[in-house]
């Protein structure tokens, strides 16, 4: 749970879970194998993005979203703006539907979730596709976005602990 008396500080809600996407984008994406097969890569920062637009609607976000998929971009060799612009989907989809999820249910929540991690997925798609002249992988994106609407319990969490250090819920 949040801290009610407590400001909401930057440093807290939007710069520490973004180190801690990057690392864990980092620590995914090496060579381990499990049981013969290599790890799962979610695309951390999409919790992210879904989070921040319910926590708080801030210049700040969409800001520290372009730089996630800056990082990303450059990690993966992505073309750059495909990563940039998906999260930016996520945030702002959830930010335009903000009013109408808000007091929902987890299950209902992680719903929601799901379906705007799949318009930033498709957005995601669609530019590769088109960037690269050729689809990526159906079977690898499919379960890409599936470890990625697994990480619904940390955007979860992250609105939990900071919904009441925001004005608007008090």
């Amino acid at each position: 749970m949040g801290r009610p008396s407590q400001h909401l500080q930057t440093h807290e809600w939007i710069g520490l879970p973004m180190l801690v996407a990057m690392a864990a984008t980092l620590a995914f994406a090496a060579p381990i194998r499990l049981f013969s097969l290599p790890l799962p890569e979610p695309i951390f920062p999409m919790a992210l993005a879904f989070a921040w637009a319910v926590i708080r609607p801030s210049v700040l976000g969409p800001f520290a979203l372009l730089l996630l998929g800056l990082f990303l971009d450059m990690f993966w060799g992505t073309p750059f703006g495909l990563w940039g612009l998906s999260l930016l989907i996520v945030y702002f989809a959830a930010l335009l539907t903000w009013q109408l999820i808000a007091g929902q249910g987890p299950q209902a929540l992680w719903i929601v979730y799901a379906v705007m991690v799949f318009l930033g997925f498709g957005c995601a798609y669609i530019l590769a596709a088109v960037g690269a002249g050729t689809p990526p992988n159906v079977l690898g994106s499919l379960l890409q976005y599936a470890a990625t609407v697994a990480l619904y319990p940390v955007a979860y969490w992250l609105t939990e602990r900071f919904e009441d250090a925001d004005v608007r819920f008090r």
